[in-house]
């Protein structure tokens, strides 16, 4: 950028200071260099981007707790790689596809041949939709659970199995499994799910998915893998690397902080991912693969934002115990309990409390599921709690 700095560029463009009170997550980059200067610690300068994350979010306006965002955006080392990218933006197949690719299969322990790349994890849902649903075919589900391949699988022509989940709130693997036959195409497990927070047993949910796959293709969504801390919890990638026709999904968007920037994974055999790559819809943008692939390396920030998001979470799931409230054990960055009274009734109270939580999701109409901010902002969301059910 010749003479003028990347704090001075970020000041005088849609980048600048109007731009990190709205957007959090493109705090100026450049603050990289203090650390890099020996200037602090990174750890130092990841508690001071808390504190200056949580006056943003503030002022922006409704603290935003219902799309499951990572309060923190993305971390301040992969800001400086997005900062230094501008030359592979102007270019079709960029290096850096190949290079998040590779770094991608080490994080997760699989060939690279064995991942595809795409915008975001709900692309990988639609081109599954698209690759086994084109000409009808049905799909097995749990419900509720993510919406992205049911409603694509219905938009195509599939005939869609929701099957409700069971008295727990978790995956009703025996109903799942009579559901599937001779048509089925794919059997889909969100785990942990989503809208509930939950994690499904291990081992039961091991031995379904490896007998589901003897009949069909199953996809196992994992976009919250990363936030569960239940020791010997393991992803079902090693499934894949024994040869069976399972597609494991991962995410930028929460634990790295990506979700604008749509960077997604999905991990198969190779002869899957060559089937899948004839259906993908886009190429993914240059700046989500240099940010998702610095932030992969950033080992410290991970841990940062997992250890923050436990704090926020225990906050609020223990509160909530104390008010008497049914708690789903969550193990993502939300926190699903039962208000005993109508959602809409719940998101008008907070949002005058200055919070925006999430939406219903049916048949769970008086149930709440709160995204896990800021430990300052659950401190404050929590102060808020009892009126709620006053």
């Amino acid at each position: 950028m010749s003479s003028v700095s990347r704090r001075q560029w970020l000041r005088t463009t849609s980048l600048g200071l109007g731009a990190s009170v709205a957007l959090p997550g493109l705090l100026p980059a450049s603050e990289m260099s203090r650390v890099l200067g020996g200037g602090v610690s990174y750890a130092t300068m990841l508690d001071q981007m808390e504190r200056d994350v949580t006056a943003a979010r503030r002022a922006a306006g409704p603290i935003r707790l219902h799309f499951n965002e990572n309060p923190f955006g993305m971390s301040p080392k992969a800001k400086d790689a997005l900062m230094g990218s501008w030359a592979q933006h102007t270019w079709y197949m960029p290096p850096i596809r190949e290079e998040i690719r590779e770094t991608f299969a080490k994080y997760v322990g699989v060939p690279a041949d064995h991942v595809l790349v795409t915008q975001g994890s709900s692309e990988v849902l639609s081109i599954l939709a698209l690759a086994y649903n084109m000409h009808g075919g049905e799909i097995v589900a749990p419900w509720p659970t993510f919406e992205d391949l049911p409603r694509w699988g219905e938009t195509l022509g599939a005939t869609v199995h929701k099957v409700p989940l069971d008295h727990r709130m978790d995956h009703d693997l025996y109903q799942m499994e009579q559901k599937i036959n001779g048509n089925t195409k794919l059997v889909f497990v969100c785990n942990p799910n989503n809208p509930t927070s939950n994690l499904a047993d291990d081992q039961a949910l091991r031995e379904f998915v490896t007998n589901s796959a003897r009949r069909s293709t199953v996809i196992v969504d994992e976009a919250y893998f990363d936030f569960v801390n239940v020791p010997g919890h393991k992803s079902m990638v090693d499934l894949v690397l024994k040869g069976q026709p399972i597609i494991v999904s991962r995410t930028a968007s929460k634990l790295h902080g990506l979700a604008g920037l749509r960077c997604g994974f999905a991990v198969a055999r190779p002869d899957i991912i060559a089937k899948l790559q004839q259906y993908v819809t886009g190429d993914p943008n240059v700046f989500g693969l240099v940010a998702g692939k610095a932030s992969l390396l950033d080992t410290e920030y991970q841990a940062f934002v997992k250890a923050k998001n436990a704090e926020g979470r225990t906050m609020l799931m223990d509160a909530l115990k104390t008010l008497g409230k049914n708690v789903a054990p969550s193990q993502t960055n939300f926190v699903f309990f039962q208000a005993g009274r109508p959602v809409e009734q719940m998101q008008k109270y907070f949002l005058s409390k200055g919070f925006v939580i999430g939406r219903a999701f049916p048949p769970y109409t008086d149930w709440c599921r709160v995204s896990i901010g800021t430990p300052d902002e659950m401190k404050q969301f929590v102060a808020a709690l009892p009126g709620a059910f006053a």
